[in-house]
């Protein structure tokens, strides 16, 4: 059995059980699918067993990527680099499925890099089945006003439709993690507020949550240049903290930012 890496974030899915309801979630057979952090290939030879059209795995592992192809020979195609440089615009020409058993590490990264550069001409992906830290997936689906909302809550919900699937103990992974994990499904909304660059919105709420427990005045100067115009056409209280205000209202605060700076 190969060792995992700590410094990769690695934690392999063992347990049958939890794979099998993982591939049950959606359908894949005839489907063209990507796994991301495929391990020793348990979640692999499951998703195999479906029949999908065609399956490529994306593995930064020398050592892993060595291992699966011993097991699966000529059965999926091999991306051996580190997920974060690809562009996953890229990859295939038809629509993905994915799944992905996220290094924890960089579980928050991947998404938002996602999301950030998804093309709003054509999503290169039909749902996404990820695991995460079950704090991580907490986070995505919290409400505001409550202490995990925050940025990536935001971002998240901005782009996509999230459903949470299921919690996972630490013994259904090999090494077992100090932590729960979670399951959730994710499909691209049909309709959503357009920005002229989604990385404003990265910016608006990096600012904004960079003191959470304080007051958004300040970030508010510093975005708006104390412009409480825009604060009393959107309704907004200055002596409110960042998770007090909605998905809308930062939608709608990252609109205005743009359109002060066209």
């Amino acid at each position: 059995m190969i060792k995992a890496k700590k410094s990769l974030g690695q934690n392999f899915l063992i347990d049958q059980n939890i794979i099998s309801k993982i591939t049950d979630i959606v359908n894949i057979k005839d489907k063209n699918i990507l796994e991301i952090g495929p391990g020793t290939g348990s979640l692999t030879r499951e998703i195999l067993k479906k029949k999908p059209k065609k399956i490529t795995v994306i593995e930064k592992d020398d050592r892993l990527v060595d291992l699966l192809k011993d097991k699966f020979n000529q059965d999926i195609e091999f991306i051996n680099k580190d997920v974060l440089k690809i562009d996953e615009n890229n990859l295939n020409n038809q629509i993905l499925t994915v799944f992905g058993n996220l290094p924890y590490n960089i579980s928050t990264e991947i998404l938002s890099k996602w999301i950030l550069n998804i093309n709003p001409k054509k999503v290169w992906f039909n749902c996404l089945v990820l695991m995460f830290q079950k704090e991580v997936a907490d986070r995505i689906i919290s409400k505001f006003n409550t202490k995990e909302y925050g940025r990536l809550t935001i971002l998240a919900n901005w782009r996509l439709n999230i459903k949470k699937i299921m919690d996972i103990k630490p013994n259904s992974f090999q090494p077992k993690p100090k932590i729960e994990s979670t399951v959730l499904f994710f499909e691209p909304k049909k309709t959503f507020t357009k920005f002229k660059n989604a990385k404003n919105l990265e910016k608006i709420t990096r600012i904004f949550f960079m003191h959470r427990r304080k007051m958004i005045k300040k970030p508010f100067k510093q975005l708006f240049n104390d412009n409480e115009n825009i604060a009393s056409e959107l309704g907004i209280d200055l002596n409110l903290r960042p998770q007090n205000l909605d998905f809308k209202t930062y939608y709608e605060l990252t609109k205005r930012y743009e359109s002060l700076r066209s």
